[in-house]
């Protein structure tokens, strides 16, 4: 699902659904930009339990939380 132009932590607010009582923090992250890829893990901790879900950047700049389909070879004739 892609994030329709919202900043990474909108949809981190979005789907774990912080509280004041909540521990929301990055536990790990990947920038590189000479191949443009970017994704963030962030982990809330609450009373019910952990829930961690990774935030992956497209190419096209907007955030998403599943990855993206891979790119595929393809031919074409002249």
């Amino acid at each position: 699902m892609a994030s329709a132009g919202k900043s990474l932590c909108s949809m981190v607010e979005h789907w774990l659904a912080s509280t004041s009582m909540d521990m929301v923090h990055v536990v790990e992250f990947k920038n590189q930009r000479a191949t443009r890829q970017y994704y963030v893990c962030v982990e809330a901790r609450r009373a019910a339990g952990t829930a961690a879900m990774f935030f992956i950047r497209r190419k096209d700049g907007l955030w998403c939380i599943s990855p993206p389909s891979r790119e595929r070879s393809t031919m074409r004739a002249v």
